[in-house]
């Protein structure tokens, strides 16, 4: 049988490529046909730009994703999608079954059953495609170990930094704050509820963020910050309103984009801890404890609760994703959330 695949060819160059696939699947294998897949505005966009290193592996730990970032390259990890065939020791009630794969653009894909997630009742197929978004937000907040009473801010409130901020303002924090330079994302952060969303472009964004962040604490400013924006300056920022032996969760991937810090004022004497974080990996103190597997439950509960697909700002047809990756990068401003719809498939 025939599918089409999304297909980075080079810089700002998307492809609609078809493909054969193989007639039969291998034991332990399902076949889906795909109902909706969510775009990365992070990951992907630095791809579609040709800013992705390509001399590195893009995911050893997803089995659909091996290679590296060298164009042409398939790239995507957001797919929803309903079981139509198996391998002969799949059970056959996987037949129909609606799943999410971390699985490129295509309009069919095939995975491995260890691989996959069936979507638990009540959480709709666009809301399951949120599902690697919500697990990263979880996966900064539990790096970041906010406590009770803490002062936070929240660098990026792009779709994974919304996310972030709906699951900090579930704990018992003192105040978050968020930070984006675009009206529209800081009205969605209002929404939900943060205390202030605040414009880094703003002269006096340093100034205005430590008032926001009160001086009730030992030492003013944040006690955590993370910095999910993708732009190397809201590191600088955030290192400036980041208090005395606070901790910055470092979540952008700035891919070849230089980092240029001020480490030679505050930061030399304030004792701030810079977290790396990224998704594919467990911090190594709670591995004792936790396991993906139970990082997902939480993430699915999470979207029970937040509901992501209200922040879903464009639905683009498959066979014009090309527009889609085009309005991310020329109006970041307008484009929180796209996903790719499969007509023959809803």
């Amino acid at each position: 049988m025939k599918r089409q695949s999304v297909v980075f060819t080079r810089p700002r160059m998307v492809e609609i490529v078809e493909e054969t696939l193989a007639d039969d699947l291998g034991d332990h294998q399902i076949l889906a046909q795909t109902v909706v897949s969510a775009i990365s505005p992070g990951t992907e966009l630095l791809i579609y730009r040709g800013q992705a290193p390509d001399d590195l592996a893009m995911d050893d730990t997803l089995a659909a994703l091996s290679g590296s970032f060298a164009f042409p390259i398939k790239y995507g990890y957001s797919a929803v999608g309903r079981v139509i065939k198996m391998g002969k020791a799949v059970d056959r009630s996987w037949l129909d079954k609606l799943i999410f794969a971390f699985n490129p653009h295509e309009t069919f894909f095939v995975a491995n059953v260890q691989d996959i997630h069936i979507v638990p009742e009540g959480i709709s197929p666009e809301e399951a495609a949120f599902l690697p978004n919500i697990e990263t937000a979880v996966n900064f907040v539990m790096d970041g170990r906010p406590m009770i009473g803490e002062h936070v801010v929240v660098f990026g409130q792009g779709i994974v930094g919304l996310l972030t901020a709906a699951l900090l303002r579930q704990t018992p924090l003192a105040r978050v704050i968020a930070v984006d330079r675009y009206p529209s994302r800081r009205e969605a952060s209002l929404r939900l509820g943060v205390e202030a969303s605040l414009d880094p472009d703003n002269p006096d964004f340093i100034a205005e963020a430590l008032q926001h962040l009160g001086s009730d604490s030992l030492a003013s400013g944040a006690d955590l910050s993370l910095e999910l924006s993708g732009s190397p300056v809201a590191l600088d920022q955030a290192i400036k309103v980041t208090g005395f032996a606070g901790r910055i969760v470092i979540g952008s991937w700035y891919g070849q984009k230089p980092v240029s810090l001020s480490l030679g004022g505050k930061f030399h004497r304030s004792r701030i801890t810079l977290i790396s974080s990224q998704v594919s990996t467990i911090h190594p103190e709670l591995t004792g404890r936790w396991d993906k597997t139970r990082r997902f439950q939480v993430a699915w509960d999470a979207i029970r609760q937040i509901r992501p697909a209200q922040f879903i700002t464009h639905r683009v047809p498959f066979e014009q994703a090309a527009e889609a990756y085009r309005l991310y990068d020329e109006q970041p401003q307008d484009a929180l959330q796209i996903v790719l719809t499969y007509g023959s498939s809803q």
